[in-house]
């Protein structure tokens, strides 16, 4: 049984260089930025990067791949400047997928600063359907992602999710990626069989499995429901190893991507160790 498990990967030196970092350690999928995740600016993609890219890609057969999005982008900002930033970033960072052959970009919904939940989540679908507009055609989705509800932030109840969505009108645009130290930080538990088995059954009434297109496993330095978005080593922190064996498990997300976003140093020995406890929880793997 092949698991699709991999980490979020350095573009350092180009986009290229994350394959062969992920290639290196064994991932069977991975995750990366398409850009520097600090700056409004993207430097446009070298064709030879590309090509490189792409062969490494074939060659190693890592797929998928999820980029995500730079943490500058808000998608329901207040200040009108940074919402035009924000949506024209997301314009360009959808283009260099589709360059790369990238199917998902990963995004925080974003935080409202003040404003109200209702009016973030009516203008983070208002950002979608103009940026959708603008990029008629493309494959790749706009997944996502669960969050922690740190501060302003939107996406911490399933709920907000699947009201974005359902005011988003390209729907076959979207995709969405469940964060496991942000669901249980934001205070759903899946640390025993019957909570687990209760959190993704509200997941599948409220917004729907069929839009889950990957997990970010990450375990919790804080405890449930403290809306703290801190990241710890699988099995360190306050979820513990069952609500990821009960994950690593599951035949329904058995094709469904699970990345790592667990602090590590350059030789990326952290992510080897938390890869092989991830593998060592699953039942007759070969």
């Amino acid at each position: 049984m092949k698991i699709l498990l991999g980490a979020h990967m350095s573009i350092a030196g180009g986009v290229d260089k994350a394959v062969e970092r992920a290639a290196k350690i064994g991932c069977t999928t991975f995750q990366l930025f398409t850009k520097n995740s600090n700056q409004w600016k993207a430097t446009p993609l070298n064709d030879n990067v590309i090509q490189n890219y792409k062969r490494l890609i074939k060659l190693t057969k890592l797929q998928p791949v999820i980029a995500h999005d730079s943490y500058l982008i808000n998608l329901c900002a207040k200040d009108k400047s940074i919402l035009k930033k924000s949506r024209d970033a997301f314009i360009d960072e959808l283009l260099r997928c589709e360059i790369l052959g990238i199917n998902y970009l990963n995004f925080h919904p974003g935080s409202h600063m003040g404003t109200g939940e209702d009016d973030g989540i009516k203008l983070v679908a208002e950002s979608l359907n103009i940026i959708h507009e603008k990029t008629k055609g493309l494959k790749v989705k706009s997944m996502i992602e669960t969050t922690a509800g740190q501060g302003t932030s939107i996406g911490y109840r399933f709920e907000q999710i699947r009201k974005i969505i359902d005011l988003v009108e390209d729907k076959k645009r979207l995709a969405v990626c469940v964060d496991t130290c942000h669901i249980f930080a934001a205070g759903y538990d899946f640390r025993t069989e019957k909570s687990y088995l209760k959190t993704f059954e509200e997941f599948d009434q409220i917004i729907g499995l069929k839009y889950l297109k990957a997990f970010h496993l990450n375990d919790s330095k804080k405890g449930l429901g403290e809306r703290v978005d801190r990241h710890e080593h699988i099995g360190k922190g306050k979820i513990g190893l069952n609500g990821f064996r009960f994950i690593m498990n599951d035949e329904r997300f058995q094709n469904i991507p699970k990345i790592l976003e667990t602090p590590k140093g350059e030789d990326m020995k952290e992510d080897i160790i938390n890869m092989r406890k991830l593998k060592s929880l699953v039942k007759n793997l070969n």
